[in-house]
């Protein structure tokens, strides 16, 4: 799968969805959007890789677009899917956007990440551990639903995610992170994540 920002621009304004397109002129005003793969080949299994991306837009401080794409799960994998802490069921973030509830902040206190601290989220529970996500058991709250990093150059999901939305490798959550503090000094310390499925993408 490869995308553009324009194509994921057009997405999320098709969505209804906000775009940031910085009219402060200030730059780093960051659209971070992640992309569920939703192929036919994959639907709802568990896949257990970082077959997903996460990307940011944003205008720079010349007023130009700028666009990355990295690699990610925005899923749970096996282990998180058969070891899940939570009794409802492991957790699985519903596409949408939330707006306004991210912040930097320390995950699980260990280093710093992009942490659910500011408002709401919506997941599904899936709690029958057979590899295949559910969407019959909706829950919406606080759950710690980060985005932070797995290991240097990950190769399977495992527990790295039980809901969280996480970067395959170090170097690329490092240069995300770079970008989110740089935006907060000119911003605030607020950040909106939108999560919209590959299926949706408008192709140009």
């Amino acid at each position: 799968m490869s995308f553009t920002r324009d194509q994921i621009e057009k997405t999320i304004k098709n969505k209804g969805y906000v775009w940031f397109s910085d009219d402060s002129k200030k730059g780093f005003q960051l659209n971070i959007v992640g992309i569920r793969n939703s192929n036919s080949e994959v639907k709802d299994k568990v896949t257990n890789v970082f077959d997903d991306f996460l990307t940011v837009s944003y205008k720079d401080q010349l007023g130009n677009w700028q666009f990355n794409i990295w690699q990610a799960t925005t899923d749970p994998g096996k282990k998180g899917v058969q070891q899940f802490s939570n009794k409802k069921g492991v957790a699985r973030l519903i596409p949408n956007q939330y707006k306004d509830v991210y912040q930097i902040d320390k995950h699980q206190a260990k280093y710093f990440a992009l942490c659910q601290r500011l408002g709401k989220v919506s997941v599904w529970r899936d709690s029958n551990k057979n590899l295949v996500f559910e969407k019959g058991s909706t829950d919406t709250g606080m759950f710690g639903i980060n985005i932070h990093k797995a290991g240097t150059d990950s190769t399977w999901v495992e527990n790295w995610s039980e809901g969280c939305q996480v970067f395959k490798k170090v170097k690329d959550f490092d240069a995300f992170m770079s970008l989110c503090k740089k935006a907060s000094k000119i911003h605030g310390n607020r950040f909106t994540y939108t999560l919209i499925e590959s299926t949706d993408i408008i192709n140009l």
